[in-house]
């Protein structure tokens, strides 16, 4: 593609040849090579810009810049005020607007992304579409499966794929629009066909994160800026500050109460044969309409109220929804293994206060005996989840084992010790066991008839990253190896 055609919408001055040929944009020197754009990207702890000679040296002649180069003549340099919207713009330029070509859903919310997504998928799948997901448990459509870094990828991945959604015949696809996405203009330029707001509480909050909560709330907010349409959770606690100066036919409400415009009724839970059923009436305004869900808990009704809101919008029928959503399985999201006896083990990605504040006031529902916990927190992110985290768990669990997450580049000492400041505030039992793997097979070793293990941070993860390597461990295998051992 031509330089100028690729630059197509964005404002820039420049100095060099325009009329070269681009083939493709990098964003990483490493990669850099003939007839590459390479665009200088600034990121919480790298420069790009101080990285432009090396992609010069590899081959790379066409840079984009926020500031001059230091390079030698026969180098383009183009200058943007902004180079993640102008990676953005130039990403849906290179690979010819695929966005346009698919019906697009953005959910954001503290969480619930992933499970909704994986909820939507199952429904427009019964409704005969291909559907392909951009989110936690990587890009995925039809057989393939990529792994990728950041629940919202850089922009250029994001268009990348969408392209390959279209070669490979999808219809629909979701993204789990994030906060940092927004914030790093990884969703700029696109308007989704429908936004999803699933709920909001404090989170991300901390270093080479989000500054504060008026922040992190103003990103999720950009959804509105992207969408035709958002249907939005009445019942979050910071409903009303997600409403503030957004026009009210911009949105639709769905919840738990009579004035949410998509309400849930006559909700109940239902346990048998390892499994945790949902049942609840939606009412809307074409009636009244009975769902029975796979997944367990409240908030599972909040995601299937949204996925219900977005596939009427979309014209699906209720009795394929309903199927949809009887039928939807998500890896990591209360996902239960099979083989215990007497007992249940379940794996949850809970990493948060709400989240595994939601999770246990879910399995109570179930009326379990005994609950208990095998979690840790994340390395070199926010203490204050860690102090929360640990407060809420010993609130609820009757046991709780504190163990390693993702330490990444901290000591498991100092996370615990963290763990334990929130967890001395309550009454809760405790041990501490290191190796996740040990923690694990403690609890099994352990468990009682009419317990509930809960396995909570990991979910779908199949690593545990300490000091810049991550090792693969997954949690399913230790717990079916451990059950295969006793068996014998």
């Amino acid at each position: 593609m031509l330089l100028n055609r690729l630059l197509d919408g964005i404002e820039y001055s420049s100095y060099g040849n325009l009329d070269v040929e681009v083939e493709d944009i990098v964003y990483d020197s490493r990669v850099a090579r003939p007839n590459t754009a390479f665009v200088c990207i600034v990121g919480f702890q790298l420069d790009g810009h101080n990285y432009a000679q090396s992609a010069y040296e590899k081959g790379a002649r066409v840079f984009v810049a926020q500031r001059e180069l230091d390079l030698p003549e026969d180098a383009t340099v183009i200058i943007t005020e902004d180079n993640r919207k102008t990676l953005a713009l130039m990403s849906a330029n290179l690979f010819g607007h695929p966005a346009k070509e698919l019906f697009t859903i953005g959910i954001t919310g503290t969480k619930g992304k992933t499970s909704t997504s994986y909820m939507l998928k199952s429904v427009f799948e019964k409704a005969g579409e291909k559907v392909g997901i951009i989110g936690t448990t990587g890009i995925i459509y039809g057989d393939t499966v990529i792994k990728t870094n950041n629940s919202t990828p850089e922009s250029y991945i994001i268009h990348k794929y969408y392209r390959e959604m279209v070669k490979a015949g999808c219809t629909v696809a979701i993204i789990e629009a994030t906060s940092q996405g927004f914030m790093l203009d990884r969703t700029y330029g696109i308007n989704f066909d429908i936004g999803l707001f699933t709920n909001l509480s404090p989170d991300h909050i901390g270093a080479n994160e989000h500054k504060d909560f008026s922040d992190y709330l103003n990103c999720k907010k950009k959804i509105f800026d992207q969408c035709g349409k958002v249907f939005v959770n009445r019942d979050t606690e910071y409903y009303k500050r997600i409403k503030e100066n957004i026009p009210r036919e911009r949105f639709v409400t769905f919840g738990f109460f009579g004035d949410a415009q998509i309400n849930a009724e006559n909700l109940n839970f239902v346990s048998g044969d390892h499994r945790l059923i949902t049942e609840f009436d939606c009412r809307d305004s074409e009636g009244l309409h009975h769902f029975r869900i796979s997944q367990p808990g409240e908030f599972s009704v909040y995601n299937a109220l949204a996925v219900i809101a977005c596939a009427r919008h979309r014209g699906v029928p209720y009795e394929v929804i309903e199927e949809g959503l009887k039928n939807t399985y998500i890896r990591g999201r209360m996902e239960i293994i099979p083989g215990t006896v007497g007992y249940t083990v379940m794996i949850d990605f809970a990493h948060n206060e709400f989240s595994v504040q939601s999770l246990f006031e879910t399995i109570i529902k179930y009326s379990p005996k005994r609950i208990v916990a095998v979690f840790g927190c994340g390395g070199n992110r926010s203490k204050l989840r860690r102090y929360s985290m640990g407060e809420v768990i010993g609130k609820y669990a009757d046991l709780s084992i504190i163990t390693e997450d993702n330490n990444r580049y901290e000591k498991i000492e100092d996370i615990v010790a963290d763990i334990l400041v929130g967890m001395k505030k309550t009454d809760g039992k405790y041990v501490v066991i290191n190796k996740r793997k040990d923690a694990i097979e403690y609890a099994l070793e352990n468990a009682k008839e009419g317990d509930v293990i809960m396995l909570v941070g990991k979910g779908h993860e199949d690593y545990i990253e300490e000091n810049g390597v991550r090792t693969y461990f997954s949690e399913r295998e230790v717990v079916e190896d451990y059950l295969r051992r006793a068996s014998k």
